[in-house]
């Protein structure tokens, strides 16, 4: 076709997705918005600079009329106005019928942090969407058939692209890799988009790893151009952003401003805020120094302040606000474990909902009920609480950069914890699958991204280990590694090749003195 080829294998029905007029429509919006995406993409590596050499983070002084001025977002669309519930997950069959089946109002399809993005999960992943939209969908596996219930009972889709950073390197436009975002973005919703409108919603996204207000301004341009193709009307669109990075918590306004047409709110993501706390101030010392990750909790001084500002925001400018994941996965043996977790999964749902959080994240169906049951005792009949304006809230820059009052220990167990749990993911990573229940919690890149820098942290910091007063070392760290591994190699389905390509990744993101900006790009390119 005109200046597209396609590198990655055309697989069984993989013509159904790339049509020629769907590539047509990706290569228009590649064509038109790839150089603004790297010039954005470059802003953040000055940015980066710039704190490297001993700036901070402030709300920004050149947009202080935004914040000051009397505007509000679209009304919520159809399919989000209650969003009390939202379960995630990868777009792989089974669970595209059981998320949609779970009872969440909400299903974040995720082609990201959930998503290993090899060729065949991408493609496979819109067939799967639009055999759920037009009902075909079927999955039968261990003697077991999985259907969709009627689409009254269905959650709402809600897509995840790739983020700004990520390139696809099987689809290449006049030579150039295709950036992930605007492929993901555009198959979804040159296949999808009439289809959903169809059933009395419209395509909804999720947008990961945005660093700036800028950033939203080009989804929203995109948003318009991609409508404008289809002949579809402005505002079609609806979109929530997760404020998932540092730079954005100081952006949240201008962000829900950029796309207010096409606004559906904000998400406290909370694994990968943590993971980019490290990464920007990575050449600061202990100033911005965090325990290991479980003792990092949502009552966190800095974290406190992070979501009681989303939520300000987010009321005041009449978009919702969502919280964070429970990662608990149940076990089908251990009661007891289950009675603890959920015991704090229902806390986590109390604090969210009490703060005025409209919706809050679960990562398996068994935990729907509970996410459930706690926003039906606040919100009762009502869709959201958006009329909770929050204004007793008032957050400043010094309470969202206030990491060094975080309590919590750095110990060998979670220093071994942090590097099990990166090797077990970045195995599973290689091998395909992007979301993994580890010691009954789902991880995907999010939580392996805060694991391997952790790591790097505390090694570059010259960290002394509370329980055993040794020093994290790149040598304490490989023999911890060779441990941990060894006690791998014995548990049923060890695959000694997966586990030394990921050994080679985490060393290089977790023990090189250079700060690789996300793990997933030197992993994708080891992948074919």
């Amino acid at each position: 076709m005109d200046g597209i080829q396609i590198t990655g294998p055309m697989l069984d029905r993989f013509d159904e997705i790339l049509t020629p007029e769907a590539l047509d429509f990706v290569a228009a919006l590649h064509r038109e918005f790839d150089e603004t995406r790297r010039r954005l993409l470059d802003a953040r590596q000055e940015r980066q600079a710039r704190l490297s050499a001993g700036d901070t983070l402030d709300f920004l002084p050149e947009t202080k009329h935004v914040r000051e001025s009397e505007w509000q977002v679209a009304p919520a669309a159809p399919g989000l106005a209650d969003r009390r519930v939202e379960i995630t997950g990868p777009v792989d069959r089974k669970m595209t019928i059981n998320a949609l089946n779970s009872g969440a109002k909400v299903w974040l399809a995720d082609f990201e942090d959930a998503n290993t993005p090899t060729w065949e999960n991408t493609v496979n992943g819109q067939l799967n969407l639009r055999d759920a939209l037009d009902r075909t969908i079927d999955f039968s596996s261990g003697g077991k058939d999985y259907a969709l219930k009627p689409d009254k009972d269905l959650a709402t889709v809600v897509v995840r692209p790739r983020g700004w950073h990520l390139r696809d390197k099987h689809l290449l436009v006049d030579g150039a890799e295709i950036s992930g975002s605007l492929l993901d973005f555009g198959l979804y919703f040159f296949h999808c988009a009439r289809r959903q409108l169809s059933k009395g919603r419209g395509p909804y996204f999720y947008l990961p790893k945005m660093e700036s207000h800028l950033e939203a301004r080009l989804w929203n341009d995109v948003f318009n151009r991609a409508q404008e193709l289809l002949d579809l009307p402005r505002g079609t669109i609806r979109a929530t952003v997760l404020i998932e990075t540092y730079p954005a918590a100081f952006e949240m306004e201008e962000i829900l401003y950029e796309l207010r047409e096409h606004s559906a709110g904000l998400n406290a993501g909370r694994w990968d805020y943590l993971f980019s706390v490290i990464k920007k101030f990575r050449t600061r010392g202990r100033e911005f120094l965090l325990p290991e990750r479980n003792a990092v909790t949502m009552t966190a001084p800095f974290m406190r302040a992070y979501t009681e500002l989303l939520v300000r925001t987010c009321h005041k400018r009449g978009a919702h606000a969502i919280g964070g994941m429970a990662a608990f996965i149940p076990s089908r043996r251990d009661p007891e474990v289950n009675k603890v977790a959920l015991e704090k999964v229902r806390a986590d749902k109390t604090r969210e909902s009490g703060d005025g959080f409209d919706g809050s994240w679960v990562a398996h169906p068994d935990l729907v009920p509970i996410c459930r049951e706690v926003f039906d005792g606040v919100l009762g009949a009502r869709p959201n609480q958006l009329d909770r304006l929050r204004e007793d809230v008032r957050v400043t820059a010094e309470d969202l950069l206030a990491v060094s009052k975080t309590p919590g220990q750095i110990t060998e167990a979670g220093l071994r914890a942090n590097v099990d749990v990166a090797l077990r993911y970045l195995a599973a990573w290689m091998g395909g699958l992007g979301a993994v229940a580890i010691h009954n919690l789902m991880e995907d890149a999010a939580t392996a991204e805060i694991c391997r820098s952790q790591v790097w942290q505390w090694m570059h910091n010259d960290i002394e280990l509370a329980d055993t007063g040794a020093v994290v070392t790149r040598e304490l760290v490989e023999q911890i590694i060779e441990e941990e591994l060894a006690e791998i190699a014995t548990e049923p389905g060890y695959d000694e090749k997966l586990y030394a390509q990921a050994t080679a990744l985490f060393k290089e993101v977790a023990l090189d003195d250079d700060f690789a900006e996300f793990l997933t790009l030197p992993a994708y390119a080891r992948m074919p």
